[in-house]
């Protein structure tokens, strides 16, 4: 029979199991309080978007190093109040600012060669031509020229008249000149004809192979006028449209009846005579005309 004998196992005692205890709660204590600040720590979902009292929060600051950034939404644009639109302008009646009284005497000429106006009926050739020093352009001129004699309702509308702008150099029949006062003054009365009001040079006029635009007309028209508002570019239609009228064989005619037109070769810078201002020789196709003068 053997000496051997079998340990004696160890005796749990209660006060082992009690510190046991203890530690296991202790770390189960541990563990959670990290939880509860990690938690504390972490910004809630939407943060950048608070609202409080109606009002935005102040924008979120930078991204903490401790948590991943928040991506940006679109930017949105603020709202902005779209500008009033402004009344439609009127009509240019006159043109603002002094005008010359006198240029250098000399002239330049559109040097373009324009299309012939008209259908039918024989061609009269004429140049466009403005006085130098006189703050207009021959070309500009010309454009304006070309679009009253083109018209509708231009002289070329009978079907028995074309016209053709022709440039410096080439056969023609008639110039039309833009001159300021004085000079218009001085060229219509070599011609024997007085254009003066009030002592000032105030009308256009026509001498033969000759029409001559009063610069001071071209730019301001005439009160009457202003006053019925008759834009300045229908006065500047109807101005080189009565004069080419008188180089073409017209005369002088009345208002045909107060509140109509009036024919194109009254005299509609001077006076109206209860007539409604009119730039063009044709209406509807047909030769507009008043009583002879």
């Amino acid at each position: 029979m053997s000496n051997f004998r079998r340990p004696r196992a160890a005796r749990f005692t209660p006060r082992v199991h009690r510190w046991r205890a203890v530690a296991v709660v202790c770390a189960f204590l541990a563990t959670a309080a990290v939880g509860v600040g990690v938690a504390l720590r972490l910004p809630p979902a939407g943060a950048d978007e608070l609202v409080t009292d109606g009002f935005a929060a102040q924008p979120p600051g930078p991204a903490q190093p401790s948590g991943p950034a928040q991506p940006s939404g679109p930017a949105v644009p603020s709202a902005s109040v779209p500008p009033s639109p402004s009344p439609p302008a009127g009509p240019v009646l006159a043109l603002p600012g002094p005008v010359p009284s006198h240029g250098r005497g000399s002239f330049g000429y559109d040097a373009r060669a324009g299309d012939v106006l008209g259908r039918a009926g024989a061609v009269r050739r004429f140049r466009v031509a403005v006085e130098n020093g006189s703050g207009e352009q021959a070309v500009a001129f010309g454009d304006a020229v070309q679009r009253a004699l083109a018209g509708p309702g231009s002289w070329v509308d009978g079907g028995r008249l074309r016209l053709r702008r022709v440039a410096p150099g080439g056969r023609y029949d008639f110039t039309i000149y833009l001159a300021t006062r004085d000079t218009a003054g001085r060229l219509c009365g070599a011609g024997g004809i007085d254009i003066r009001k009030g002592g000032v040079p105030y009308t256009s006029c026509r001498l033969p192979g000759k029409v001559v635009i009063n610069l001071d007309r071209w730019r301001t028209s005439a009160p009457h006028l202003v006053a019925a508002g008759m834009p300045l570019d229908a006065y500047r239609l109807y101005v080189i449209n009565h004069e080419v009228g008188h180089q073409l064989g017209h005369h002088h005619e009345g208002c045909p009846g107060a509140g109509r037109a009036a024919p194109v070769m009254q005299q509609q810078t001077l006076f109206l005579d209860g007539c409604r201002p009119n730039p063009w020789p044709y209406l509807h196709g047909k030769r507009y005309t008043g009583p002879s003068l």
